[in-house]
């Protein structure tokens, strides 16, 4: 390892400081862990970082969101990599023995032990008892003569005076157990209470041992295996179990709109019929009138003939049968639809809308407090009542205000993100058309999620609204109310800039929206709501809406609008594309969802047209 990091032609570990840093601390790691969406922090950053949080747990690099509070798992392999680095510039001396070590185990590679005798020749057998090593030539004694006939020889060794204890000077011969080290024949005395034995017999023991722990690891890692595997399989039953549960649940979705919708046909069939008995009333006095409108005109001509009449006793005699002809003004009975099935019709809408909208907040609220107390479900006191309210709205969950969410107790953070926040919008405020290009994003216009009355066109990139219903397929992302239609795709992270032309009248709206966004009802309205921003022009007013809060905004005149989203930062500027941008309005918020580009056009007439863009 020393060798490889002193190497030239190996990458230094120096080199992998960026990417050993934690983005929060922009330090080294610190017991590393690892977000599901694969970016590292030090752990204690990241629990700084969600501290108070019980949800809407998101990762600080890239903004992604999860379900819950993350299992985090200390990063082991980084772990190593950073104690390397770190370690790096203390290696020295040690780095030096273990490259004698390594160059030892090579065997050929490593130099030949020398005769302690001439210092020259090569050594052929090392004695234990002598402690020195011999060529064939100074070993002839060893062999020849019986004084040396019990000294113990081997193959060469190095490093003799490493196998001699340093307390007795005398070769390692046993091995104690408890202490987990190599002594002499004289430490017996010291460890006579200890479990010793000599050192072959250790050496054999150790390795029944070891492979006693082979084994067990290879049960161990079987097992893991076995487990890892039963996992998937419990994964994948999870999501076959999911899937199920969503086709049941989207059945019985289509069920209930059925439903609706049918009650939606017959209130509305109501008040055309009535329509069509009055209209039918009209037309008869209508004809009448026009019977009556003929008399008169006959009349009146009869008498500018008569007044023609040059014979006095002809004219006399006209004149006298003339005169006696009646006429009556004209009379215009009172027509009136039927009141009481109007206010009928439009109260069972709104009892039917009030009903839905209690379940729909019970059931919220049910979900608040199973996370807010877990374990423990309370019911609110207006899921025991069953009453239907007529002519007026429920009390209850209706009258409460939204909950205000409160950020973290983490004020120096929060001071440093909002100044970090402006800087990052000026910075983009002072770009020019052809640097803001560099992000631009050709949008495409959502066939199913256009009114029926909303035309697209020229691809899909341009919009008006027509008089005449078009004959779109019904479909659960489809605007039922407003003329509103939306684009293709969706962001989630990243910087885009779209352009947008107003080609004719200024009654339209442009915005964002999160895919969550009412379909239908007053709060499918862009802007009306707290899941749509956005710009809109009524004649040459200019205002901003979000969550129903207008405001209104000096009048700039501009033909073409800049759209530009920032989803990590949480901003989304509307700007006046011209030489030099006009800055309209900015919003500023934490994303939670995908959002999709959105448009609103007021009647026929309103023309909106997406610029496409070269990247």
């Amino acid at each position: 390892m020393a060798a490889l990091a002193r190497s030239p032609s190996e990458p230094s570990l120096v080199a992998l400081e960026e990417e050993l840093t934690c983005s929060i601390c922009l330090c080294l790691f610190s017991s590393p862990v690892t977000v599901p969406c694969g970016h590292n922090f030090c752990a204690s950053c990241l629990e700084l970082c969600w501290a108070g949080l019980s949800a809407n747990f998101s990762c600080p690099q890239c903004r992604a969101t999860f379900a819950g509070r993350p299992k985090l798992q200390k990063n082991t392999v980084l772990c190593r990599v950073v104690e390397q680095l770190q370690g790096r510039a203390g290696l020295g001396a040690q780095e030096e023995e273990e490259e004698e070590e390594e160059a030892a185990g090579r065997g050929a590679q490593a130099p030949p032990v020398c005769c302690d005798s001439c210092l020259q020749a090569p050594a052929v057998q090392t004695c234990l008892t002598c402690t020195a090593s011999f060529c064939a030539e100074h070993l002839r004694p060893h062999r020849d003569s019986p004084a040396f006939r019990d000294h113990q020889l081997c193959p060469p060794l190095r490093d003799l005076q490493q196998r001699k204890c340093p307390q007795h000077n005398k070769l390692f011969e046993f091995f104690c157990g408890q202490h987990g080290t190599c002594i002499c024949s004289l430490c017996l005395l010291g460890h006579k209470l200890c479990p010793t034995s000599p050192l072959q017999v250790a050496k054999a023991n150790a390795q029944l041992v070891l492979k006693k722990r082979l084994v067990e690891l290879h049960n161990q890692s079987e097992r893991a295996t076995q487990a890892m595997n039963t996992v998937k399989t419990n994964q994948s039953q999870a999501a076959e179990t999911a899937s199920e549960k969503k086709d049941l649940i989207k059945n019985e979705f289509l069920e209930i709109k059925v439903l609706i919708e049918e009650r939606e046909t017959q209130t509305l069939k109501a008040i055309a019929d009535e329509e069509k008995r009055v209209s039918n009333k009209f037309d008869y006095i209508y004809g009448v009138l026009g019977s009556k409108k003929k008399e008169i005109q006959s009349l009146r001509d009869q008498i500018e003939m008569a007044l023609t009449e040059g014979d006095d006793i002809l004219f006399l005699k006209r004149a006298a049968a003339l005169q006696q002809t009646p006429t009556k003004d004209a009379f215009v009975p009172l027509i009136e639809m039927d009141q009481n099935l109007l206010h009928s019709t439009y109260q069972s809408a709104v009892n039917l809308k009030d009903v839905v909208k209690l379940s729909v907040i019970q059931c919220r609220e049910k979900r608040v407090e199973a996370k807010l107390t877990p374990g423990k479900t309370k019911t609110p006191p207006a899921a025991s009542s069953n009453r239907t309210f007529v002519g007026k709205k429920p009390p209850g969950p209706q009258e409460k205000k939204k909950p205000v969410k409160v950020a973290p107790t983490m004020g120096t953070l929060n001071a440093a993100a909002v100044v970090s926040t402006k800087e990052l919008i000026d910075s983009f405020l002072k770009k020019s058309r052809e640097e803001l290009l560099q992000y631009a994003a050709n949008i495409t216009l959502d066939y199913n999620t256009a009114h029926n009355k909303v035309i697209l066109s020229e691809r899909y990139t341009r919009m008006s609204v027509s008089d005449i219903p078009q004959n779109y397929n019904h479909h659960p992302q489809r605007f039922i109310d407003c003329f509103q239609v939306l684009g293709f795709q969706c962001f989630k992270r990243g910087i885009h800039y779209w352009e947008v032309e107003l080609q004719q009248n200024n009654f339209c709206g442009i915005g964002i929206c999160y895919g969550s966004m009412d379909r239908q009802g007053p709060e499918s309205r862009l802007g009306r709501n707290s899941s749509s921003w956005c710009i809109e022009w009524f004649n040459s007013k200019i205002s901003s809406w979000h969550n129903d809060v207008e405001k209104c905004l000096p009048n700039v005149k501009a033909t073409k609008i800049g759209v530009l989203l920032h989803c990590e930062g949480g901003f989304v500027i509307f700007m006046a594309v011209g030489e030099k941008h006009n800055l309209i309005y900015k919003f500023k918020t934490q994303f939670t969802e995908a959002l999709y580009p959105a448009f609103w056009l007021f009647s026929s007439g309103t023309v909106l047209s997406l610029c496409q863009m070269k990247q």
